[in-house]
């Protein structure tokens, strides 16, 4: 097992950069008029995801940590939010319906991820508590 010693480690950090990659390509085939609604609210969002889990591992305790992943858990519900608005709203269609499934899928795994790495980080934290 490597040894974890910047965010671009984690997995958790690269499957949200990878989601952001997907969501950009998705979001160009919304209408350009949702260029200052829904297309800026989910950059803006899915953005937030990577870069709260990269702040959060600049933290140096493990609460401060554990905060910045809880707000990157709460952008990616954000994303969802939005893009099953979108659906809704007919943005979705033949032309980009396979890339929104493996998106939803994403937005699954990812964040039973972020909840997993969120209790490890709990775990270790009682751990090194505990020893003092």
């Amino acid at each position: 097992m490597k040894a974890i010693k910047d965010f671009t480690d984690l997995e958790v950090w690269h499957l949200a950069k990878n989601l952001a990659i997907k969501i950009y390509k998705l979001l160009e085939t919304f209408p350009a008029e949702e260029r200052f609604g829904l297309i800026a609210q989910i950059k803006d969002a899915v953005i937030s995801i990577s870069g709260n889990i990269a702040e959060g591992f600049g933290r140096f305790h493990f609460n401060d940590r554990i905060k910045f992943y809880f707000n990157s858990r709460g952008s990616l519900l954000e994303v969802k939010s939005h893009l099953l608005v979108s659906e809704t709203l007919g943005f979705i269609n033949q032309k980009n319906q396979q890339l929104y499934e493996e998106i939803m899928n994403d937005i699954e795994i990812l964040g039973v991820k972020i909840n997993n790495y969120i209790s490890t980080i709990r775990k270790f934290s009682l751990k090194t508590t505990n020893k003092q």
